[in-house]
């Protein structure tokens, strides 16, 4: 139970991310529903390509299309609510990743992978569906600069195999990793912190 209301928030939170970057690229209400669709579910999807888990999720439950249907709907109605665009979405944004990098590494540990593998399934499940939205959105995917993206979700999952042998209700490890990776995020955005760029000027 608890691994599907995680779930289901990772995909309202990038359902939300995606309906904001649809509205500011003005698209009409298919291309908004489309990348909020694709946003919530194109990690996901990939994820369970990746470890043969077919039909993929989304195929077998409707939940997940309702869920996004119902978020594309209230986002778009409390657009104003959300204030501004940039910020909401990197908040949702933000979530979303923490919460989809437990998926991952949890279908991961189902299917019996090694934990680097898990962390790289985690990694995957929560940048992929960004990945997706911003190229059909004609925008650099957020992985791709310098920003700490993909490293908040894989060093949450290196703190997730720490605390996994400890002593300590699985739900309280879930919940821990997932904030981990959050204010990791957030941390990084607000100190400015970054990956090196690999970057030569030319003569």
């Amino acid at each position: 139970m608890f691994y599907l209301v995680v779930d289901i928030l990772g995909t309202i939170a990038f359902a939300i991310s995606g309906v904001l970057v649809a509205m500011e690229k003005k698209l009409d209400l298919f291309g908004v529903f489309m990348i909020a669709f694709v946003t919530a579910v194109g990690g996901g999807t990939l994820r369970d390509l990746l470890i043969g888990y077919t039909p993929v999720a989304w195929m077998k439950n409707p939940i997940y299309i309702i869920v996004i249907a119902v978020s594309v709907v209230l986002a778009i109605l409390f657009v104003e609510q959300l204030k501004y665009f940039r910020k909401s979405l990197f908040l949702f944004d933000t979530i979303g990743i923490g919460l989809y990098t437990m998926i991952g590494i949890e279908k991961g540990i189902a299917v019996g992978l090694l934990p680097v593998m898990c962390i790289a399934l985690g990694t995957i499940t929560a940048c992929f569906g960004g990945v997706i939205r911003d190229i059909l959105c004609n925008e650099i995917p957020v992985i791709f600069r310098r920003e700490i993206y993909a490293t908040a979700c894989i060093l949450g999952g290196v703190l997730y195999f720490l605390l996994k042998p400890l002593p300590i209700d699985a739900a309280y490890t879930y919940g821990v990793t997932i904030i981990a990776i959050i204010l990791m995020r957030l941390l990084a955005v607000k100190f400015k912190l970054a990956l090196p760029n690999i970057y030569r000027s030319g003569k």
